[in-house]
């Protein structure tokens, strides 16, 4: 058995591994990093559904290691099998012993499949971060007549898009819930997403459960709670990941609420010398404190850069306060944002909350080339007017205001900073000043 060394050894190569060994080398220079990666070619997370049409190949949604390389990051590309916590070693598939100071693990998430009878079937698929996976798929699905998407959350509606844009299939969307979006968006936000859906002939189903995918060889028909029976071809599964926690939990380190790795604010496991970020990692939702199933990159490099930082010493006090839970996605056209607790979920956890909203054009003068609608929701606790959440939808431009309602969030900024608020306007660039939309609906607010 080989037997080395390295001072920070991180198992993951996704997001939040590649930017944990980053963040690590630039805190702490003199000490060696080694990544360690199981698949030889990675893939980009958040690009997986435009694989298949809008990128000219699903090559082109490779995740290259020039950064980690060109910063002196020694890269593997193997599997750790075992962490021995009191030795301070980890084994892998390729025989190597590799000692360490610290260790991050960033296993990932792997794929939900609900129980559904026939769904064993070679024409019913995850989504697997795996470039040869996903580029097999993409080539079925490209020969087909009739698909099946089971899920109406980003990775479904996003799929739904993309596939429909191929123009000869027929794309079917199924989703449980009453709304799309339904964990992320209050209804008015997922009916624009699915009105969009349906204007490129996606069959919307909502309500309704898979409850068999009937296959004699070839998949021919997926069976609905609703008693419809659908021919098709191919059936992909986007209903979500769990947690990878089988490493962490064989060495001996808890979970959290029986899912994923029980870390601190500072991404700490119950091992001072074992850090957890991304997927793998458990979520405490910003304002409640309970656990949330919120898997994002975006989320997993802020976990990344929070545990590179402070992996000796607790050198950059950026401990986390808990995820806001912030997503932005693009329908046909239609961008759609979303940051801490919607309307629903608030309620649910019996806050007391106002709203407020606002909607005009997103450029001044309204005429210009390019204009679009924006329309903004905010929510305040009623009380206190703390920001709680916040949706946006809109053109382009809406991918970037949720960020401002997220970074408000984190601050636990109030309405009347949200009134008060300055920032940079330009006609072709921003909607106007007299007339912004988070201003005017945050003064919406007061009056509701």
């Amino acid at each position: 058995m080989d037997n080395a060394a390295s001072d920070v050894i991180v198992i993951g190569g996704g997001p939040a591994g590649v930017i944990t060994a980053l963040t690590a080398l630039r805190y702490y220079p003199d000490k060696s990093v080694t990544l360690i990666k199981n698949q030889e070619v990675g893939i980009i997370p958040c690009g997986i559904p435009y694989m298949f049409n809008s990128l000219d190949s699903p090559d082109d949604n490779k995740m290259g290691i020039g950064a980690l390389e060109s910063n002196g990051v020694t890269v593997l590309t193997d599997e750790v099998t075992q962490i021995n916590r009191n030795n301070k070693n980890i084994k892998t598939t390729a025989g190597k012993a590799l000692s360490y100071e610290k260790l991050v693990l960033a296993t990932g998430s792997k794929p939900v499949v609900p129980p559904i009878p026939g769904a064993e079937s070679d024409r019913v698929f995850p989504i697997k971060k795996d470039i040869g996976f996903m580029k097999s798929l993409v080539e079925k699905i490209k020969e087909a007549d009739s698909v099946l998407i089971v899920g109406g959350g980003f990775i479904g509606v996003e799929l739904a898009d993309e596939i429909a844009g191929l123009g000869d299939v027929d794309v079917h969307l199924v989703e449980m819930l009453p709304d799309l979006l339904a964990n992320s968006f209050d209804a008015e936000f997922g009916a624009m997403a699915e009105e969009r859906l349906l204007q490129k002939q996606v069959n919307v189903i909502k309500n309704t459960r898979v409850e068999e995918f009937a296959s004699n060889g070839k998949l021919t028909a997926a069976k609905l709670s609703n008693g419809e029976t659908i021919s098709i071809d191919y059936a992909i599964i986007g209903i979500g990941s769990s947690p990878n926690t089988s490493l962490a939990e064989n060495a001996g380190l808890n979970l959290f609420d029986g899912s994923g790795i029980w870390v601190d604010e500072y991404m700490r496991t119950t091992d001072p010398d074992i850090f957890a970020v991304g997927d793998c990692a458990a979520k405490r939702d910003f304002f409640t404190r309970a656990k949330t199933s919120v898997m994002l990159a975006s989320t997993a490099t802020a976990e990344a850069r929070i545990a590179g930082a402070n992996l000796y010493r607790l050198k950059v006090v950026r401990e986390n306060k808990g995820t806001i839970a912030i997503y932005s996605t693009y329908v046909d056209g239609l961008v759609l944002g979303s940051a801490g607790l919607t309307e629903r979920t608030a309620t649910r956890e019996n806050f007391e909350v106002i709203t407020g909203r606002a909607e005009g054009p997103d450029k001044h003068p309204g005429k210009l080339p390019g204009t679009n609608q924006c329309k903004v929701k905010l929510i305040f606790s009623k009380n206190s007017e703390t920001i709680m959440g916040g949706q946006v939808a809109g053109g382009p431009a809406a991918g970037e205001m949720i960020n401002i309602i997220g970074a408000a969030l984190q601050k636990r900024a109030s309405r009347t900073e949200f009134e008060t608020m300055q920032m940079a306007t330009h006609p072709y660039l921003t909607a106007a000043p007299t007339q912004y939309p988070i201003v005017v609906a945050a003064q919406n607010a007061s009056y509701e």
